[in-house]
This record gives C-alpha cells, structure tokens and sequence, in this order.
C-alpha cells in the first residue's frame, strides 16, 4: 500500500469511527467538499500536512492520533 491509499483508508475509517460522511468532515475541517472528495477519490497528487492537520483538528485529534494505524505500518518504498 501506498502513502496516498493508507491516508484515504485512514479519512474514510476516520469517518465512518465518528459517523460522518466526507462531505460532513469537509464541514467539521473548514475544507471545501471537493478538496475532500479530490483526495478520498485519489484524484489529487498528495495531501499536504496542513490538510491532514485541518482533519485532525476537525475530528479533535493529534497527527499523531492520524498516522498510529497499523495502514502507516509497512508502506511501499516510493523512492525508485
């Protein structure tokens, strides 16, 4: 698995654990839907920190609370 796949599993388990929909979490983050469903639907490049960091503040969790799921343990290598 990818980076770019385990932060999308990672959103909608994060969804789903809080019983929003990722147009809900888009409300709750400050972020506009189509950010949100860009990088749900894999259609951006990469998600920036400060993304990452509005939808911890959304659902009222750390970074750290984001990346420690087992989905971060194990990624593929992207440096080719």
């Amino acid at each position: 698995m990818t980076l770019k796949e385990a932060i999308i599993r990672r959103i909608l388990n994060l969804c789903e654990e809080h019983g929003l929909t990722v147009n809900k979490l888009s409300t709750v983050c400050g972020m506009t839907q189509s950010t949100l469903n860009n990088i749900v639907n894999g259609r951006n490049k990469s998600t920036t920190t400060s993304t990452v960091k509005k939808i911890c503040d959304g659902l009222d969790i750390t970074i750290a609370d984001f990346f420690d799921d087992p989905l971060f343990r194990d990624l593929e290598q992207e440096i080719k």
